[in-house]
């Protein structure tokens, strides 16, 4: 087992997806009890890659590889370093808590709907741990699927439209992307003979300028749709406001983090002299900026609880994308851990929405009010959840907004400048969004008497509240396990730039961690 531990990890949703199409339909709470023990037992899993992963050590680690499809060139080939442990660890989490959050909410087709959850985890899992381009696009391509049926089949009332708009929207880019990767891949061949679509010889390519930057406005598609970023973000509202609970829960947690993780993994370090083109960081950094602005005005301006939440994502992930092209370590190891971060609070943000939908079945802001009264634990964890998502110090938000303002301040103060007013929204719509809701009178009698949170609500929402606080009050753990990774993929894009820093900024750079 030790020796393909990845592949245990990202075949256990799928082995227990199989086992639940043997259980009949009829067995409702069978396959609802059989679907929670295998997502659980996915989590339970990757923990286990704790126990193996050394944070010293900068490669990728627990490599396997072997042959799929030789005529092509094309391997199963899996490894994991320290950015993608974290986001494996994220959506083994997030896979389990959206699946336990599912309990009451869907009941129409229920063992499709877990199948579609379970085949969803593993294309996750296999995009963070492949390390074959065309294998990466694969898993890629996969995620698509469920997450399709999940808005089509189990959304609201325009869930049709919804799920298309995600699914056009997704293949537009995915088939950009894919020129882009047989660019590489035929370009490989023409310098060294043979055909791979293996990150570590894909590595060694050396490209003219102008193709690597027409290859990286190729992926660069693909990877800004999912994330999404600004313009390109249209589809994000719709579809979160019309997928049930746990597809928000999932789309927000870990969706969006794939196309972040794209431009860490392929976009830097297979195309380094465009990542650092200048007029490349000037437009990635604008519509990062743009993103930020945008997404929290926007939010201020919702009467739809979710839909408020959705494009909150817009402006966080503007964030993170800012703190990847700030192209220096505090702004790359800030923008994964706020990735972490978005994660968690995001996802925390839905399933409350989740919670009071189920109970209510609107998501109008303005058919609540004064909830606090009649749900106070359920107040107690929006509370919490507001705080962790707006940046409040000792919780996860702060460390990952501080570090990559760090490192946007480096690279450029007036992006610096910008971002900080971007939180400054952003705690404004969710404190708006708290007071309309939970405080003063109940406003609404179809309100009073509203249960509070059960045992397995409070269940769901414990390991979130716990994964902030950590993060929050001691972060150390994740810097070091990030610390190698980044510096080698900066020393990647910038050659140089660790001996050149002077002693004062590699103190600070140190601080950080």
């Amino acid at each position: 087992m030790s020796e393909h531990l990845l592949s245990l990890v990202l075949l256990t949703p799928l082995a227990g997806m199989l086992l639940l199409l043997l259980i009949p339909s009829s067995r409702t709470t069978l396959v609802k009890i059989w679907a929670n023990i295998s997502a659980f037992a996915g989590f339970a899993v990757s923990l286990l890659l704790l126990t193996r992963f050394d944070s010293a050590n900068g490669d990728f680690q627990m490599v396997e590889r072997a042959d799929w499809i030789p005529a092509i060139g094309l391997k199963y080939a899996l490894g994991i370093d320290g950015i993608s442990l974290l986001l494996v660890l994220l959506t083994t989490l997030m896979g389990f808590l959206a699946v336990l959050s599912s309990w009451n909410a869907v009941e129409d087709r229920v063992k499709s709907y877990y199948a579609m959850l379970l085949l969803q985890q593993t294309g996750m899992i296999g995009v963070f741990l492949a390390l074959d381009f065309l294998l990466f696009y694969v898993f890629w391509e996969v995620v698509l699927v469920p997450m399709y049926f999940i808005i089509g089949v189990w959304g609201g009332r325009r869930k049709l439209y919804a799920a298309i708009k995600f699914f056009l929207y997704t293949m537009a880019g995915s088939v950009l992307m894919l020129l882009g990767i047989l660019t590489l891949y035929f370009q490989h061949y023409q310098q060294f003979g043979f055909y791979t679509f293996e990150i570590s010889e894909l590595v060694k390519l050396s490209l003219p300028l102008g193709l690597q930057q027409w290859v990286f406005w190729s992926l660069f598609i693909g990877f800004a749709i999912k994330v999404p970023m600004f313009p390109f973000h249209t589809w994000l509202p719709d579809a979160h406001v019309e997928a049930p609970t746990a597809g928000s829960v999932i789309l927000a947690a870990v969706l969006l983090k794939m196309g972040t993780y794209g431009f860490i993994r392929f976009s830097l370090p297979l195309l380094p002299d465009a990542a650092v083109d200048g007029v490349i960081v000037q437009v990635l950094a604008a519509l990062s900026i743009i993103a930020i602005l945008y997404g929290a005005l926007v939010s201020l301006m919702q009467q739809d609880w979710k839909k408020l939440v959705a494009y909150s994502s817009v402006s966080h992930l503007g964030f993170c994308t800012l703190g990847i092209f700030a192209l220096n370590p505090n702004g790359i190891a800030g923008s994964v851990i706020q990735q972490i971060n978005h994660g968690i609070s995001t996802g925390m943000l839905f399933l409350i929405v989740g919670v009071i939908y189920e109970r209510r079945h609107t998501r109008e802001i303005g058919e609540y009010g004064g909830l606090a009264h009649v749900m106070p634990n359920y107040a107690k964890v929006f509370a919490f959840a507001m705080f962790s998502s707006a940046g409040l110090p000792l919780l996860n938000g702060f460390v990952g907004e501080f570090t990559i303002l760090q490192g946007a301040f480096e690279a450029n103060r007036v992006w610096a400048a910008f971002a900080v007013v971007g939180i400054i929204f952003g705690a404004a719509y969710l404190l708006w969004l708290y007071q309309r809701t939970m405080l003063g009178q109940v406003t609404n009698a179809k309100n009073l008497g509203l249960p509070d949170l059960s045992v397995r609500e409070w269940a769901v929402f414990l390991p979130l509240i716990a994964w902030a606080l950590w993060i929050g009050v001691y972060p150390k753990p994740y810097f070091d396990v990030l610390d190698k990774p980044v510096m080698r993929l900066v020393e990647r894009v910038r050659p140089g730039y660790l001996e050149a820093l002077t002693p004062s900024s590699a103190a600070v750079a140190g601080d950080v961690r």
